[in-house]
């Protein structure tokens, strides 16, 4: 741990319910050690928060290592904040300034309405994935490893759109609130794999259809997706999504 310390200002919407008036409320967090990533300040914030008798800030978490997806908000009107390629868990107090204030708001997206605070109703991708993000197979022994086939350079680039995490980002820095990058991942790795073929079509056509009906926006073609994608997923599979129909 670093012998230094850091002084934050905290600057977080703060919204009971979704039914209730939401406004900004500043707090200042003083020590912090620069290795605290900014969801462990939020603990140290609702710690103090709870010692006081008031309420904690609400927001989404959990395996806090980058992987699930579940963390995610907007800090400084960037979602996950200025890192590239990092998640918001993953992101340190070291990468900002003594004294500086950062503005911490929810998704804010049709499709993701808000719960509390800086957590918001991803359950829209869910029922995207339900509609056609899977394979379908026979019930069974599993196949042997080797029985189908699939070339390397095939699997490197499934694998590259299998890591989407479905935090959301996507959507909250398109300014249709698309949520084209992750269906377009979603696509991509599932057809290029040979278990796959067989359900393309049909599951392109259900999940831009359920992308349309849960109220994600078109693709605006500002590449805003990738850019704040914490896995660095391409906006080139939007292009081969859109080209297969």
């Amino acid at each position: 741990m670093s012998n230094t310390t850091i002084r934050l200002t905290l600057r977080i919407w703060r919204q009971e319910g979704p039914q209730q008036a939401g406004a900004f409320v500043s707090y200042a967090l003083e020590p912090l050690s620069p290795d605290l990533s900014l969801l462990e300040a939020l603990d140290c914030l609702n710690e103090t928060l709870l010692m006081a008798g008031e309420r904690p800030v609400c927001f989404d978490h959990d395996c806090r290592e980058g992987i699930c997806g579940a963390c995610g908000f907007m800090v400084n009107g960037q979602a996950h904040g200025p890192q590239r390629a990092t998640s918001v868990c993953q992101l340190y107090l070291r990468h900002f300034r003594d004294g500086d204030t950062l503005t911490l708001e929810p998704w804010r997206a049709r499709a993701f309405p808000l719960q509390q605070d800086l957590s918001v109703d991803r359950s829209a991708f869910d029922r995207l994935l339900a509609a056609g993000g899977y394979v379908s197979v026979n019930t069974g022994s599993a196949p042997a490893a080797n029985a189908l086939l699939v070339g390397r350079e095939q699997a490197e680039q499934a694998f590259a759109a299998a890591s989407c995490i479905g935090c959301g980002a996507c959507v909250a820095a398109c300014p249709n609130a698309s949520a084209s990058l992750f269906v377009a991942a979603k696509l991509g790795h599932l057809s290029l794999l040979p278990q796959g073929q067989p359900e393309r079509q049909r599951r392109s056509a259900a999940l831009q259809g359920a992308m349309v009906a849960e109220g994600f926006g078109s693709c605006s073609n500002q590449l805003e997706c990738s850019a704040v994608c914490p896995k660095e997923i391409s906006a080139d599979w939007i292009s081969r999504m859109n080209r297969s129909g």
